[in-house]
Protein backbone atom coordinates (compact mmCIF):
# COMPACT_ATOMS: atom_id res chain seq x y z
CA UNK A 1 0.00 0.00 0.00
CA UNK A 2 2.92 2.36 1.21
CA UNK A 3 4.43 1.76 -2.13
CA UNK A 4 1.29 2.37 -4.64
CA UNK A 5 1.05 5.73 -2.61
CA UNK A 6 4.77 6.63 -2.84
CA UNK A 7 5.63 5.14 -6.60
CA UNK A 8 2.43 5.12 -8.26
CA UNK A 9 1.23 8.47 -6.60
CA UNK A 10 -2.10 7.10 -5.83
CA UNK A 11 -3.99 7.71 -3.24
CA UNK A 12 -4.11 5.33 0.25
CA UNK A 13 -7.86 5.16 0.03
CA UNK A 14 -7.83 4.38 -3.26
CA UNK A 15 -5.00 1.79 -3.67
CA UNK A 16 -7.23 -0.02 -0.33
CA UNK A 17 -10.03 0.00 -2.97
CA UNK A 18 -8.12 -2.32 -5.21
CA UNK A 19 -7.38 -4.64 -2.94
CA UNK A 20 -10.95 -5.28 -2.42
CA UNK A 21 -9.75 -6.06 1.72
CA UNK A 22 -12.67 -6.35 4.09
CA UNK A 23 -13.20 -6.39 7.71
CA UNK A 24 -10.18 -6.84 9.98
CA UNK A 25 -7.89 -7.34 7.27
CA UNK A 26 -8.50 -3.77 5.90
CA UNK A 27 -8.33 -2.03 9.57
CA UNK A 28 -4.98 -3.64 9.65
CA UNK A 29 -3.40 -2.95 6.46
CA UNK A 30 -5.03 0.56 7.15
CA UNK A 31 -3.16 1.33 10.48
CA UNK A 32 0.04 0.02 9.16
CA UNK A 33 0.00 1.93 5.93
CA UNK A 34 -1.22 5.29 7.79
CA UNK A 35 1.61 4.22 10.62
CA UNK A 36 4.33 4.41 8.06
CA UNK A 37 2.79 7.14 5.98
CA UNK A 38 3.17 9.27 9.20
CA UNK A 39 6.55 8.87 9.28
CA UNK A 40 7.54 7.93 6.29
CA UNK A 41 9.98 10.75 6.37
CA UNK A 42 12.15 9.65 9.29
CA UNK A 43 11.63 5.98 8.62
CA UNK A 44 13.26 6.39 5.30
CA UNK A 45 15.96 8.24 6.76
CA UNK A 46 16.33 5.37 9.35
CA UNK A 47 16.58 2.34 6.73
CA UNK A 48 19.06 3.81 4.44
CA UNK A 49 21.44 4.74 7.82
CA UNK A 50 21.17 0.84 8.17
CA UNK A 51 21.54 -0.34 4.95
CA UNK A 52 25.01 -0.43 2.70
CA UNK A 53 23.43 0.17 -0.08
CA UNK A 54 19.78 1.49 -1.36
CA UNK A 55 17.83 -1.64 -2.30
CA UNK A 56 16.74 -2.38 -5.96
CA UNK A 57 13.90 -4.37 -4.70
CA UNK A 58 11.09 -1.85 -3.95
CA UNK A 59 8.92 -4.35 -2.35
CA UNK A 60 11.61 -5.47 -0.07
CA UNK A 61 12.25 -1.86 1.03
CA UNK A 62 8.35 -0.88 1.94
CA UNK A 63 8.35 -4.62 3.81
CA UNK A 64 11.62 -3.05 5.99
CA UNK A 65 9.60 0.47 6.65
CA UNK A 66 6.48 -0.97 7.83
CA UNK A 67 8.92 -3.17 10.31
CA UNK A 68 10.59 -0.56 11.30
CA UNK A 69 7.23 1.53 12.31
CA UNK A 70 6.15 -1.62 14.06
CA UNK A 71 8.94 -1.57 16.19
CA UNK A 72 8.81 2.29 16.91
CA UNK A 73 5.25 2.23 17.60
CA UNK A 74 6.19 -0.66 20.33
CA UNK A 75 2.70 -1.73 20.19
CA UNK A 76 3.69 -5.75 19.64
CA UNK A 77 6.64 -7.09 21.05
CA UNK A 78 9.81 -6.90 19.43
CA UNK A 79 10.93 -10.31 19.06
CA UNK A 80 7.08 -11.01 16.96
CA UNK A 81 7.60 -7.93 14.79
CA UNK A 82 11.00 -9.00 13.63
CA UNK A 83 9.97 -13.07 13.61
CA UNK A 84 6.26 -11.86 11.01
CA UNK A 85 8.70 -9.49 8.72
CA UNK A 86 11.22 -12.07 8.45
CA UNK A 87 8.38 -14.61 7.25
CA UNK A 88 6.16 -12.09 4.99
CA UNK A 89 10.21 -11.51 2.97
CA UNK A 90 11.78 -13.87 0.04
CA UNK A 91 13.64 -16.63 1.38
CA UNK A 92 16.29 -15.08 -0.60
CA UNK A 93 16.43 -11.88 1.72
CA UNK A 94 15.23 -13.04 5.37
CA UNK A 95 19.34 -12.48 6.75
CA UNK A 96 18.97 -8.96 5.13
CA UNK A 97 15.35 -8.29 6.99
CA UNK A 98 16.61 -10.20 10.15
CA UNK A 99 20.02 -7.93 10.22
CA UNK A 100 18.22 -4.82 9.73
CA UNK A 101 15.29 -4.78 11.95
CA UNK A 102 18.06 -5.98 15.03
CA UNK A 103 20.88 -3.75 14.21
CA UNK A 104 18.00 -1.04 14.81
CA UNK A 105 17.17 -2.62 18.05
CA UNK A 106 20.61 -2.68 19.43
CA UNK A 107 21.25 1.11 18.15
CA UNK A 108 17.81 2.73 17.84
CA UNK A 109 18.57 5.50 20.05
CA UNK A 110 21.89 7.13 18.30
CA UNK A 111 20.33 5.89 14.75
CA UNK A 112 16.84 8.24 15.67
CA UNK A 113 19.29 11.05 17.27
CA UNK A 114 21.38 11.33 13.84
CA UNK A 115 18.43 10.77 11.33
CA UNK A 116 16.48 13.64 13.27
CA UNK A 117 18.83 15.74 12.30
CA UNK A 118 17.53 16.10 8.83
CA UNK A 119 14.67 18.12 8.45
CA UNK A 120 12.47 16.03 6.77
CA UNK A 121 13.13 12.77 9.27
CA UNK A 122 12.23 15.56 11.89
CA UNK A 123 8.61 16.93 10.77
CA UNK A 124 8.21 13.77 8.52
CA UNK A 125 6.77 16.11 5.45
CA UNK A 126 8.77 16.96 2.06
CA UNK A 127 11.46 19.43 2.05
CA UNK A 128 9.38 21.76 -0.21
CA UNK A 129 6.69 21.54 2.17
CA UNK A 130 8.45 22.55 5.38
CA UNK A 131 10.27 25.40 3.91
CA UNK A 132 6.86 27.19 2.73
CA UNK A 133 5.52 26.78 5.93
CA UNK A 134 8.30 27.90 7.53
CA UNK A 135 8.02 31.34 5.29
CA UNK A 136 4.82 31.73 4.90
CA UNK A 137 3.87 30.86 8.86
CA UNK A 138 7.45 32.04 10.86
CA UNK A 139 5.99 32.10 14.21
CA UNK A 140 3.99 28.51 13.95
CA UNK A 141 5.66 26.68 11.04
CA UNK A 142 6.63 24.07 14.09
CA UNK A 143 3.44 23.71 15.87
CA UNK A 144 1.84 23.00 11.75
CA UNK A 145 3.71 20.12 11.16
CA UNK A 146 3.56 18.91 15.07
CA UNK A 147 -0.27 18.96 14.46
CA UNK A 148 -0.08 17.45 10.72
CA UNK A 149 1.65 14.54 12.38
CA UNK A 150 -0.77 13.97 14.93
CA UNK A 151 -3.76 12.01 15.16
CA UNK A 152 -7.01 14.12 14.11
CA UNK A 153 -10.33 14.16 16.26
CA UNK A 154 -13.30 12.20 15.37
CA UNK A 155 -16.12 14.81 14.94
CA UNK A 156 -19.60 14.44 14.53
CA UNK A 157 -22.63 17.18 13.55
CA UNK A 158 -25.48 16.14 14.94
CA UNK A 159 -28.38 16.51 12.65
CA UNK A 160 -31.22 18.60 14.61
CA UNK A 161 -33.55 18.24 12.57
CA UNK A 162 -33.67 15.07 13.80
CA UNK A 163 -31.98 14.74 17.33
CA UNK A 164 -31.10 17.24 20.09
CA UNK A 165 -27.19 17.45 20.84
CA UNK A 166 -27.92 16.94 24.40
CA UNK A 167 -30.18 13.63 23.50
CA UNK A 168 -27.83 12.71 20.98
CA UNK A 169 -24.70 12.81 23.88
CA UNK A 170 -26.80 10.65 25.96
CA UNK A 171 -26.76 7.86 23.28
CA UNK A 172 -23.22 8.45 23.07
CA UNK A 173 -22.85 7.77 26.79
CA UNK A 174 -25.46 4.89 26.72
CA UNK A 175 -23.08 3.34 23.98
CA UNK A 176 -19.88 3.73 26.46
CA UNK A 177 -18.76 6.26 24.05
CA UNK A 178 -17.66 9.89 25.41
CA UNK A 179 -18.17 13.32 23.98
CA UNK A 180 -17.85 16.59 24.93
CA UNK A 181 -19.66 19.65 22.49
CA UNK A 182 -17.54 21.79 20.40
CA UNK A 183 -19.85 23.15 18.32
CA UNK A 184 -23.41 24.27 17.25
CA UNK A 185 -23.87 21.09 16.00
CA UNK A 186 -20.55 19.35 16.93
CA UNK A 187 -19.80 16.52 19.33
CA UNK A 188 -16.20 15.04 19.76
CA UNK A 189 -15.52 12.04 20.79
CA UNK A 190 -13.01 10.77 23.21
CA UNK A 191 -12.05 8.04 21.37
CA UNK A 192 -12.61 8.04 18.00
CA UNK A 193 -14.77 4.81 16.84
CA UNK A 194 -16.17 2.60 13.55
CA UNK A 195 -18.92 4.66 11.68
CA UNK A 196 -21.12 1.65 11.98
CA UNK A 197 -20.84 1.53 15.56
CA UNK A 198 -22.37 5.44 16.31
CA UNK A 199 -25.57 5.09 17.41
CA UNK A 200 -28.81 5.89 14.49
CA UNK A 201 -25.73 6.65 11.80
CA UNK A 202 -27.57 4.80 9.35
CA UNK A 203 -31.04 6.29 10.18
CA UNK A 204 -29.15 9.84 9.61
CA UNK A 205 -29.27 11.38 13.49
CA UNK A 206 -25.24 11.85 12.78
CA UNK A 207 -22.48 12.48 10.53
CA UNK A 208 -18.81 12.74 10.95
CA UNK A 209 -17.18 16.37 9.91
CA UNK A 210 -14.87 18.12 11.23
CA UNK A 211 -15.51 20.74 13.74
CA UNK A 212 -13.54 23.30 10.66
CA UNK A 213 -15.71 22.63 8.00
CA UNK A 214 -18.87 22.68 10.17
CA UNK A 215 -18.00 26.64 10.03
CA UNK A 216 -18.82 26.60 6.52
CA UNK A 217 -23.07 26.73 6.64
CA UNK A 218 -23.40 29.46 9.55
CA UNK A 219 -20.31 31.32 7.88
CA UNK A 220 -22.65 31.16 4.29
CA UNK A 221 -25.34 33.38 6.67
CA UNK A 222 -28.33 31.63 4.50
CA UNK A 223 -31.70 32.51 5.40
CA UNK A 224 -35.15 30.58 4.66
CA UNK A 225 -36.27 30.09 1.39
CA UNK A 226 -32.48 31.31 0.02
CA UNK A 227 -31.56 29.99 -3.67
CA UNK A 228 -27.41 28.47 -2.88
CA UNK A 229 -25.72 26.55 -5.45
CA UNK A 230 -23.48 24.09 -3.19
CA UNK A 231 -20.57 24.43 -6.47
CA UNK A 232 -18.15 21.36 -5.56
CA UNK A 233 -20.52 19.30 -3.48
CA UNK A 234 -19.28 15.93 -3.22
CA UNK A 235 -19.01 14.03 -0.97
CA UNK A 236 -21.99 15.99 0.26
CA UNK A 237 -20.75 16.96 3.93
CA UNK A 238 -21.44 20.81 3.88
CA UNK A 239 -24.21 20.41 1.49
CA UNK A 240 -26.67 18.34 4.33
CA UNK A 241 -25.02 20.27 7.26
CA UNK A 242 -26.88 23.83 5.14
CA UNK A 243 -29.78 20.91 4.20
CA UNK A 244 -30.45 20.61 7.96
CA UNK A 245 -29.97 24.35 9.12
CA UNK A 246 -32.55 26.08 6.53
CA UNK A 247 -35.26 25.15 4.34
CA UNK A 248 -32.93 26.03 0.82
CA UNK A 249 -33.80 25.99 -2.32
CA UNK A 250 -30.24 24.72 -2.99
CA UNK A 251 -28.68 22.69 -5.67
CA UNK A 252 -25.27 20.63 -5.52
CA UNK A 253 -23.03 20.35 -8.28
CA UNK A 254 -20.02 18.82 -8.97
CA UNK A 255 -17.71 18.08 -12.02
CA UNK A 256 -17.26 14.40 -10.85
CA UNK A 257 -20.62 12.29 -11.13
CA UNK A 258 -19.31 9.13 -9.83
CA UNK A 259 -18.81 11.51 -6.61
CA UNK A 260 -22.29 12.40 -6.90
CA UNK A 261 -23.76 9.37 -5.80
CA UNK A 262 -21.89 9.94 -2.58
CA UNK A 263 -23.71 13.17 -2.00
CA UNK A 264 -26.89 11.25 -3.09
CA UNK A 265 -26.53 8.42 -0.63
CA UNK A 266 -25.55 11.00 2.44
CA UNK A 267 -28.93 13.00 1.70
CA UNK A 268 -31.21 10.08 1.41
CA UNK A 269 -29.67 8.70 4.77
CA UNK A 270 -30.20 12.73 6.25
CA UNK A 271 -33.55 12.87 5.06
CA UNK A 272 -33.03 15.54 2.84
CA UNK A 273 -33.83 16.20 -1.02
CA UNK A 274 -32.18 18.75 -3.49
CA UNK A 275 -31.28 18.82 -7.42
CA UNK A 276 -27.86 16.93 -7.87
CA UNK A 277 -25.97 18.68 -11.15
CA UNK A 278 -23.05 16.17 -12.60
CA UNK A 279 -21.36 19.67 -14.43
CA UNK A 280 -18.25 21.68 -13.95
CA UNK A 281 -18.35 25.13 -11.92
CA UNK A 282 -16.19 27.06 -14.17
CA UNK A 283 -18.12 26.19 -17.21
CA UNK A 284 -21.89 27.72 -15.90
CA UNK A 285 -23.52 27.50 -19.60
CA UNK A 286 -23.74 24.44 -19.43
CA UNK A 287 -25.99 23.91 -16.27
CA UNK A 288 -26.99 27.42 -15.01
CA UNK A 289 -30.65 28.21 -15.62
CA UNK A 290 -29.87 31.71 -15.77
CA UNK A 291 -31.90 32.70 -12.60
CA UNK A 292 -28.82 33.93 -10.05
CA UNK A 293 -27.88 32.77 -6.58
CA UNK A 294 -28.59 34.50 -3.38
CA UNK A 295 -25.72 32.37 -1.63
CA UNK A 296 -23.02 29.98 -3.32
CA UNK A 297 -20.85 28.06 -1.67
CA UNK A 298 -17.60 27.30 -3.49
CA UNK A 299 -15.55 25.00 -1.55
CA UNK A 300 -12.97 24.79 -4.08
CA UNK A 301 -10.29 21.86 -5.23
CA UNK A 302 -7.32 22.21 -3.54
CA UNK A 303 -4.06 20.64 -2.03
CA UNK A 304 -5.53 19.66 0.82
CA UNK A 305 -2.40 20.63 3.13
CA UNK A 306 -4.85 21.51 6.12
CA UNK A 307 -5.95 17.67 6.37
CA UNK A 308 -2.89 15.76 6.04
CA UNK A 309 -3.13 14.10 8.85
CA UNK A 310 -6.20 12.19 7.98
CA UNK A 311 -4.75 11.35 4.40
CA UNK A 312 -0.59 11.14 5.49
CA UNK A 313 -0.27 9.72 1.96
CA UNK A 314 -1.07 13.11 0.14
CA UNK A 315 1.86 15.19 1.54
CA UNK A 316 4.36 12.46 -0.20
CA UNK A 317 2.01 12.62 -2.66
CA UNK A 318 2.58 16.47 -3.51
CA UNK A 319 4.64 18.05 -5.78
CA UNK A 320 6.23 21.81 -4.92
CA UNK A 321 4.30 23.36 -8.11
CA UNK A 322 0.91 21.46 -7.69
CA UNK A 323 -0.31 24.46 -5.35
CA UNK A 324 0.26 26.92 -8.26
CA UNK A 325 -1.38 24.93 -10.49
CA UNK A 326 -4.49 24.56 -7.91
CA UNK A 327 -4.43 28.19 -7.80
CA UNK A 328 -4.82 28.74 -11.17
CA UNK A 329 -8.31 26.69 -11.00
CA UNK A 330 -9.52 28.19 -8.18
CA UNK A 331 -9.30 31.52 -10.00
CA UNK A 332 -11.23 29.96 -12.49
CA UNK A 333 -13.68 28.64 -10.54
CA UNK A 334 -14.41 32.02 -8.60
CA UNK A 335 -14.12 34.32 -12.33
CA UNK A 336 -17.02 32.17 -13.55
CA UNK A 337 -19.30 31.95 -10.49
CA UNK A 338 -19.37 35.29 -9.36
CA UNK A 339 -21.99 36.39 -12.36
CA UNK A 340 -23.95 34.04 -11.11
CA UNK A 341 -24.54 35.90 -7.83
CA UNK A 342 -27.26 38.36 -7.50
CA UNK A 343 -26.99 41.90 -6.03
CA UNK A 344 -26.30 41.67 -2.44
CA UNK A 345 -25.81 38.07 -2.91
CA UNK A 346 -22.50 36.02 -0.93
CA UNK A 347 -19.82 33.52 -1.85
CA UNK A 348 -18.23 31.81 0.70
CA UNK A 349 -14.86 30.75 -0.73
CA UNK A 350 -13.48 27.54 1.32
CA UNK A 351 -10.47 25.52 0.83
CA UNK A 352 -9.33 22.94 3.42
CA UNK A 353 -5.20 24.40 2.85
CA UNK A 354 -2.44 26.28 4.35
CA UNK A 355 -1.15 27.45 1.62
CA UNK A 356 -1.27 30.99 0.67
CA UNK A 357 -1.14 30.71 -2.61
CA UNK A 358 -4.44 29.33 -2.66
CA UNK A 359 -6.23 31.07 0.25
CA UNK A 360 -5.16 34.74 0.76
CA UNK A 361 -3.91 35.46 -2.47
CA UNK A 362 -6.57 33.97 -4.52
CA UNK A 363 -8.96 36.60 -2.22
CA UNK A 364 -6.38 39.92 -2.70
CA UNK A 365 -6.18 38.85 -6.93
CA UNK A 366 -10.02 38.55 -6.71
CA UNK A 367 -10.74 41.55 -4.96
CA UNK A 368 -8.83 44.02 -6.94
CA UNK A 369 -10.22 42.77 -10.15
CA UNK A 370 -13.67 42.96 -8.94
CA UNK A 371 -14.41 46.58 -8.13
CA UNK A 372 -18.51 45.41 -6.73
CA UNK A 373 -16.73 42.82 -4.58
CA UNK A 374 -16.16 42.96 -0.76
CA UNK A 375 -14.71 41.01 1.32
CA UNK A 376 -16.56 40.89 4.92
CA UNK A 377 -15.01 39.76 8.45
CA UNK A 378 -15.61 36.48 10.02
CA UNK A 379 -16.10 35.24 13.56
CA UNK A 380 -13.59 32.24 13.44
CA UNK A 381 -11.22 31.81 16.40
CA UNK A 382 -7.70 32.64 16.02
CA UNK A 383 -8.16 35.67 14.35
CA UNK A 384 -6.32 34.46 11.36
CA UNK A 385 -8.02 36.74 8.54
CA UNK A 386 -10.32 33.24 8.10
CA UNK A 387 -7.42 30.59 7.82
CA UNK A 388 -7.95 27.91 10.84
CA UNK A 389 -4.49 26.09 11.58
CA UNK A 390 -4.87 22.59 12.53
CA UNK A 391 -5.28 21.98 16.54
CA UNK A 392 -6.32 19.63 18.64
CA UNK A 393 -9.97 20.83 18.11
CA UNK A 394 -10.33 21.06 14.39
CA UNK A 395 -8.48 20.67 10.72
CA UNK A 396 -6.64 23.22 8.57
CA UNK A 397 -9.01 25.80 6.68
CA UNK A 398 -9.30 28.65 4.69
CA UNK A 399 -12.79 30.71 4.68
CA UNK A 400 -13.27 34.08 2.87
CA UNK A 401 -17.26 35.74 2.31
CA UNK A 402 -17.69 38.01 -0.53
CA UNK A 403 -20.66 40.13 -0.45
CA UNK A 404 -21.48 41.58 -4.34
CA UNK A 405 -22.74 45.47 -3.70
Amino acid sequence: MVGAVIEERRSLDRALESLRLAGRTRAAVMDLSYGVLRQYGLLRALLDALLDRPLSDPPLRYLLLVGLQELLAGETPAYAVVNETVAAAPARARGLVNAVLRNFQRRREALLEAARKDPVARWNHPGWWIDRLRDQYPEHWQVILEACNGHPPMTLRVNRRRASLAGYRDRLGQAGMEAEQTGEWALTLARPVSVADLPGFAEGLVSVQDLGAQYAAPLLECAEGMRVLDACAAPGGKTGHLLEAWGLRLTALDADAGRLGRVKDNLARLGLVAPILAGDAARPRDWWDGLPYDRILLDAPCSASGVVRRHPGGKWLKRSGDATALAARQAELLEALWPLLGVGGKLLYATCSLFREENRDRITTFLARHPEAVEEPLDLPGGRAGQLLPNELHDGFFYARLVKT
